[in-house]
């Protein structure tokens, strides 16, 4: 919602200032520097990026017009599902909690929190994380090292798609200027034509520098700052996840194994100890 909004703010500020100084609309509509332009920079993606790694580089393009950062309504389901399997696990041992895990479609527990339940990586990362739990007997300090090593290629993949944007961003200004050198090329052709057709073509070709320009800082490169900023948030709700279940396995009691998660939870999304206590304590009951 927000990037739609910050892409119409930038329209509105660059076309209602260029039609403030009585520029004409027409001029700028170019539909083959577009081509030009935009054409190259996927060119120039399928070039430098492998085709395993071109679909998570659409899926960036949906996250940005799609995805949202993480609540605090998302964290405080995470942690009482946490809660929920802890509270399993303590009263009817590790066995219990077979069916949950390796069915979470099905579980009863999992159900009730489709925020987790619906991203599949935060799902996939609990369910497998307490099988190594029910299947061995993995001390808190390796499964922690193993957590790391997890959200870290996680995370780097997580980053392509910011990365690609970049790249791409990158890359519009010259291309934009490819495109204008083309149009110069064109307008040398027309030296016989009168002033009023070569204005007209000078003035199409400095559109493709504009374009350029524009997509790269207008909207490519503050869409690649946004899906860092979300790789960041999806990374941080992961440590969480794996903070209180690490603090569970060392030996900690349910409550303070979901203590030492909340604390990790960023403080503009965090939920007060009083909150969080105060939803366990409705869900117990």
């Amino acid at each position: 919602m927000f990037t739609i909004i910050g892409v119409s703010v930038v329209f509105v500020a660059v076309i209602g200032g260029y039609l403030m100084e009585h520029g004409n609309l027409a001029v700028l509509f170019q539909p083959a520097e577009v081509f030009i332009i935009f054409g190259a920079a996927v060119g120039a993606v399928v070039i430098a990026y492998p085709q395993s790694m071109l679909k998570v580089i659409i899926g960036g393009f949906k996250y940005v017009l799609t995805g949202g950062m993480r609540s605090k309504s998302n964290y405080m389901d995470m942690l009482k599902l946490l809660s929920e399997l802890f509270q399993k696990i303590r009263k009817d041992g590790v066995a219990a909690i077979e069916g949950d895990i390796e069915k979470p479609a099905n579980s009863a527990i999992f159900k009730k929190y489709p925020t987790v339940m619906n991203n599949h990586h935060a799902r996939d990362f609990i369910t497998d994380t307490f099988r190594i739990i029910t299947t061995t007997k993995i001390s808190h300090s390796k499964l922690s090292l193993i957590l790391d090593a997890e959200l870290e290629a996680h995370h780097e993949e997580m980053m392509i798609s910011s990365s690609s944007m970049a790249f791409i961003a990158d890359s519009l200004p010259g291309l934009g200027i490819v495109a204008a050198v083309l149009g110069v090329v064109i307008t040398m052709s027309l030296m016989s034509e009168p002033p009023e057709v070569l204005g007209h073509s000078i003035g199409g070709a400095l559109v493709g520098t504009f374009l350029g320009i524009l997509g790269s800082y207008g909207f490519v490169g503050p869409m690649a700052k946004r899906l860092e900023k979300f790789a960041a948030d999806e990374l941080q709700y992961m440590r969480v996840i794996k903070e209180t279940i690490v603090a569970f396995v060392g030996g900690e009691p349910p409550q303070i194994a979901i203590e030492f998660g909340r604390r990790v939870v960023p403080t503009n999304v965090k939920p007060s100890f009083a909150e969080l206590d105060a939803a366990l304590r409705k869900m117990k009951a």
